[in-house]
């Protein structure tokens, strides 16, 4: 019972993690990454499709992005969803193939990303410690219901500080290096 409470705390904390390095990649660095056309949604045939489904979105150099729609036709289309996505990123159609170069940050800017990163990780560490106090409740009650020996408990909310410990320092490591990233000129 106890062992289902740690693997379950270990799986939602992992989950926060990647839910955190996903979060970050769509943050800006001024290098060209696809993960920034990750959210845009494009009007085809009038559903709103994810531009990943409708186009092949690669990096050209690390100022730019290219965009190749399977249908031609979806081109313009593809174009005013990226304007209007509001990533200040401004697309230009030559045609065949859609080139979003990638504008530098200045230091404001920046900063700003740097802040937002923060936010970001400190929401990430708040889930961190919702979850252990979560586990914490259930072998609590687990100790209760089933008859488990307090030493088995203690031990087990052990082990959940230690799991906890390890994952605020992964996040801290995560946001370390993509502060790193973001303030690289």
């Amino acid at each position: 019972m106890m062992k289902d409470i740690l693997n379950d705390a270990s799986e939602r904390m992992d989950k926060t993690l990647e839910n955190l390095r996903q979060e970050l990649s769509k943050i800006r660095t001024g290098k060209a990454t696809t993960a920034l056309l990750d959210s845009v949604k494009v009007e085809y045939y009038g559903t709103m499709t994810p531009l990943t489904q409708m186009a092949n979105v690669s990096v050209l150099d690390p100022h730019t992005l290219s965009i190749q729609p399977w249908d031609k036709s979806s081109l313009n289309s593809i174009e005013k969803a990226i304007m209007s996505a509001d990533l200040g990123l401004n697309p230009s159609n030559d045609g065949n193939i859609i080139r979003v170069p990638i504008p530098p940050l200045n230091e404001e800017r920046r900063r700003e990303m740097v802040k937002l990163v923060k936010r970001f990780a400190e929401d990430a560490r708040i889930a961190l410690r919702n979850i252990r106090r979560d586990a914490n409740d259930h072998l609590k009650k687990a100790e209760k219901e089933d008859h488990a020996s307090e030493d088995a408990r203690i031990k087990a909310e052990k082990d959940v500080q230690e799991m906890t410990d390890m994952h605020v320092e992964r996040i801290d490591e995560m946001i370390k290096h993509k502060e790193a990233e973001i303030m690289e000129v």
